[in-house]
């Protein structure tokens, strides 16, 4: 309300604005908190007039790790995180963000400024086509050419990046329109008829699949990233609960149902667990809600729940019948689907014998590794750290083997506790999507699980923590090489390493120091307990640099063209200790 008398204040002395007051007025309206940006010649005049916002602003060290920042407080808030970067290499550094976004469906606003109206086009300093680079890696895009359209825009934007699948949209804006004045325009209701997102469900559809439930003797439900997406995660247990089905996760739907429940079965893919897997090879009902049926969960998709009729809920319809073979599509929103299937109360499905089945497979191929007496196993790691936050932080990831570990030993109860680069699986990512999800939450405590590969890809954001004091725990799994990589080189190509292994890396402890950061190298297990005893409930940012085994992978393990049945790397609970 401040903010909008301040405008009524202006708006009384002056009958105008600059294009880059409108854009920080509309803005405000949309109750903007906090704007990840890095100024540049393009961007100058909206950064004159950000002196004086009281919008947060933060300065990231590169673009790219802005845009990271603001999708991870998109992620933790479901709000869109607002990035501004300047003309030509401004706005390409932030081109893999916007894919990133685009893939996992995060809600982003990203400005970009041009060159002047009168040069674009003529190959003018620090000019880039950022409309055309775009066009396949965002929602919509704008370029603004009015600046009365100002106003507009950016409420259709937030509209649009918002609604039905969320999104990045981008909007750029020539220098010259920042500067110039215009009337202040009078608000207008968002008209956008060639854009109309369904998102009740067709009720003929919900009453063929709840017919379809109550006939199953084997049905399971894959719940992806649309649950959370649409804050359906109570919706979601009451419907379990109300029909006693069986609950899979992808990777990044995890937290949209307890991992504590004894009707959660677990991570299903290339790195899920054997029942999730098993689960979906043997059911003869697959209730897909806001899954995409990637390739790293389907594996070969000829093998992939061959003897289910399939049933799919998303709210984007392109995402249906696209990999799988659809029986029941329902295009919709997850909870008004939910809360629809909810109300039929059908016949609960008679399926006893399933329900123990799928018990014996937790119980007898749980995640488990080998433990060993003379190296610091990665995944003892990762439960420490599920031990010492009592399954309560927020966990941030990095790409690679311990985004994998991440998600296999460090059960997820809550919703929105999650935050990984899943489609395009983006290194580089974790640190400054770390950032992104404490400014969300300021009172989690947030872990930035990262490899030591993708630290380095992104190490400059430590100005950042230090900068704003943000209490982020850094774990860094180090096991000098690009773990995946080298994993894949060893099952594949006959442990022929090329160039996956770092024969030379900097201290980490010395590095983050030299930011002004508390950290610590550990070597086994008796000093991980301690120092996590000491620092995870520290109101600081603490580096903690982990010498895990460098021989260590990620098991189970789908193979390139194998079905999801066909996992290697499997171990009995009987065969090991963990």
């Amino acid at each position: 309300m401040l903010q909008e008398a301040a405008f009524t204040n202006i708006k009384a002395k002056r009958q105008t604005l600059s294009g880059a007051e409108l854009l920080l007025r509309a803005l405000e309206m949309e109750k903007v908190e906090v704007i990840f940006g890095y100024p540049g010649g393009a961007v100058l005049p909206l950064y004159d007039k950000l002196y004086d916002s009281k919008i947060l602003h933060v300065l990231p060290r590169h673009e790219q790790g802005g845009i990271h920042a603001a999708e991870g407080y998109a992620r933790i808030t479901g709000r869109p995180g607002v990035v501004i970067a300047t003309s030509g290499p401004g706005a390409t550094n932030i081109v893999t963000g916007l894919t990133d976004a685009m893939m996992d469906s995060l809600p982003l606003i990203v400005f970009t400024g041009q060159v002047p109206s009168g040069v674009i086009g003529t190959d003018a300093f620090q000019e880039a086509d950022i409309l055309g680079i775009t066009t396949p890696i965002t929602k919509y895009n704008y370029q603004v050419r009015n600046i009365k359209d100002i106003p507009r825009i950016v409420k259709e934007a937030f509209y649009i990046a918002t609604s039905g699948r969320p999104g990045p949209v981008l909007i750029d804006i020539p220098k010259d329109i920042a500067t110039l004045e215009g009337d202040i325009p009078e608000e207008q209701d968002i008209d956008l008829p060639g854009y109309q997102p369904t998102t009740e469900p067709n009720y003929i559809q919900i009453r063929k699949l709840t017919e379809a439930v109550s006939s199953s003797k084997r049905p399971v439900i894959l719940a992806g990233a649309g649950v959370l997406h649409s804050k359906a995660a109570r919706q979601l247990k009451d419907y379990v609960e109300q029909q006693k089905i069986p609950v899979i996760h992808t990777l990044l739907g995890l937290g949209g149902f307890p991992a504590d429940h004894p009707l959660y079965m677990g991570m299903a893919g290339m790195h899920g667990c054997y029942g999730a897997n098993m689960g979906l090879y043997e059911c003869d009902l697959l209730i897909n809600i806001g899954a995409r049926f990637d390739d790293r969960l389907t594996g070969n998709l000829e093998c992939f729940a061959p003897h289910a009729k399939v049933a799919h809920i998303d709210i984007d319809p392109a995402e249906i019948g696209k990999n799988v073979n659809t029986h029941i599509p329902i295009v919709a929103d997850a909870k008004a689907a939910l809360l629809q299937l909810i109300k039929q109360d059908g016949k609960q499905p008679q399926h006893n014998e399933w329900l123990d089945k799928i018990q014996q497979w937790k119980g007898d191929y749980p995640f488990s590794y080998e433990s060993s007496a003379s190296s610091l196993k990665p995944q003892r790691v990762m439960e420490m750290l599920y031990e010492k936050t009592k399954g309560e932080a927020i966990v941030v990831t990095d790409v690679g083997q311990h985004q994998m570990w991440a998600a296999q030993y460090y059960p997820f109860k809550y919703a929105d506790r999650w935050v990984t680069s899943g489609g395009l699986g983006t290194m580089g990512f974790g640190l400054p999507a770390s950032i992104g999800a404490q400014l969300a939450d300021r009172s989690a405590c947030v872990l930035a699980v990262l490899g030591d590969g993708g630290f380095q890809m992104s190490t400059q954001e430590l100005a950042v923590i230090k900068e704003l004091n943000l209490p982020i725990k850094i774990i860094i799994f180090n096991n000098l090489a690009l773990g995946m990589v080298r994993q894949w080189q060893e099952i594949f190509y006959e442990s022929r390493f090329s160039h996956s292994k770092m024969t030379v890396q900097p201290s980490f402890v010395k590095l983050a120091e030299a930011y002004g950061i508390k950290a610590y190298q550990i070597q086994n297990e008796e000093e991980g307990e301690r120092i996590l005893q000491e620092t995870l409930s520290s109101q600081e940012p603490v580096l903690l640099d982990f010498r895990v085994d460098p021989d260590e992978n990620v098991y189970p393990m789908v193979a390139p063209g194998k079905g999801v049945h066909e996992m290697v790397g499997v171990i009995k609970c009987s065969e090991s200790s963990h």
